[in-house]
């Protein structure tokens, strides 16, 4: 459950968040964030620390999912579903399903509660990273970071794994000004820099 007041309540969020913008400097006019709400300088950026690089990202990308895969391997090992398992006379389609459904869940939960943290997973954290809401600089919620997740991790899970790590992923070197991968654009979430 967030601590942030409802949108459109008046109240200000806690500021008990370290990554959190500061406010303008005194005489800067404020504006509005790129998604129509808060009252927040022109660029949603300012304030905050420069944009991660993309290469940095697709590495840390690549850690997280080599983590996460070597759970997903032994855990679907443990429990028989291993589509690996399988020969051209003895195909299973539910332990295929069986095995994408754990992998969708295990790198959702992953993502879902490392960035609901502290804005990092193992590979972010290793490489000097973090995921930020756009509007304001914080750590997502639980509810944005599930959002990133899920749109990130399904279709990873259930259909095209490759192409679609490379679409969503990738997005970030053509995007521009914010570097969002599709996820971070479904999360309003960009990646910045901690060092």
């Amino acid at each position: 459950m967030s601590s942030e007041p409802p949108p459109g309540s008046g109240q200000q969020p806690p500021d008990d968040d370290p990554f959190r913008k500061q406010p303008p400097p005194y005489g800067e006019s404020p504006g509005g964030d790129p998604y129509g709400g808060g009252s927040y300088p022109t660029d949603p950026l300012t304030g905050m620390p420069p944009l991660a690089p993309s290469g940095r990202r697709t590495l840390a990308r690549i850690i997280d999912m080599i983590l996460v895969a070597i759970v997903v391997g032994l855990v679907t090992w443990g429990f028989g579903v291993n589509e690996y398992d399988m020969n051209g006379d003895n195909v299973q389609y539910g332990k295929s399903f069986a095995q994408s459904l754990v992998a969708a869940v295990l790198y959702i939960a992953y993502d879902t509660v490392m960035i609901t943290r502290s804005g990092q997973t193992l590979g972010k954290k290793w490489l000097g990273m973090r995921v930020a809401n756009l509007d304001n600089g914080s750590t997502p919620s639980a509810q944005t970071t599930l959002v990133r997740s899920a749109v990130l991790w399904i279709p990873f899970a259930f259909c095209c794994a490759c192409i679609w790590t490379a679409i969503s992923g990738g997005w970030s070197y053509f995007d521009k000004p914010y570097k969002q991968g599709l996820h971070d654009k479904a999360a309003k979430t960009v990646v910045v820099s901690t060092g």
